[in-house]
């Protein structure tokens, strides 16, 4: 069985999430987008990444992910860190490895992604390996373990 995606992001991120959440579907993967749905350039993406992140850390399926695309990912990375259990990493594009040291290294459960930033094609690839890559554990855990207790 396929993890489930959760998607979310902003205005800025609204029409490549979309393009992403049809992508997804058509790979197999089963989504759930938590905003926006419209676009509103005056949009907040707490809104979004929020529930988006919470909804996540109750999912069953523990190889389930998040994907955020929004402007630049930063500031939603920052506001879904604060939740005990999320492990949000950016990526900016160019140089993937990144990405496979997120999961590797640090277990990370949602990916963000700046659409000023990253292209649509980037931004499949890079999800294609955030989703196949798996987590090394080892020391990788060990220090993860001292950090897991923090945050809200």
């Amino acid at each position: 069985m396929k993890p489930t995606i959760y998607l979310s992001g902003d205005h800025a991120g609204f029409e490549l999430k979309n393009k992403i959440r049809y992508w997804l579907k058509k790979k197999g993967y089963e989504t759930r987008d938590f905003g926006p749905y419209v676009y509103n350039k005056d949009d907040d993406y707490p809104d979004f990444v929020i529930p988006m992140a919470r909804s996540l850390l109750k999912c069953k399926n523990k190889d389930s992910r998040g994907v955020i695309v929004a402007g630049s990912g930063e500031g939603e990375a920052i506001a879904v860190n604060k939740l005990k259990g999320i492990r949000a990493s950016v990526y900016h594009g160019k140089n993937l490895e990144i990405v496979k040291t997120t999961r590797e290294h640090n277990d990370a459960n949602v990916l963000c992604m700046g659409a000023r930033f990253v292209s649509e094609n980037e931004m499949k690839k890079a999800i294609e390996l955030f989703l196949k890559t798996k987590f090394q554990g080892g020391r990788h855990l060990r220090r993860i373990n001292k950090y897991k207790s923090l945050g809200s």
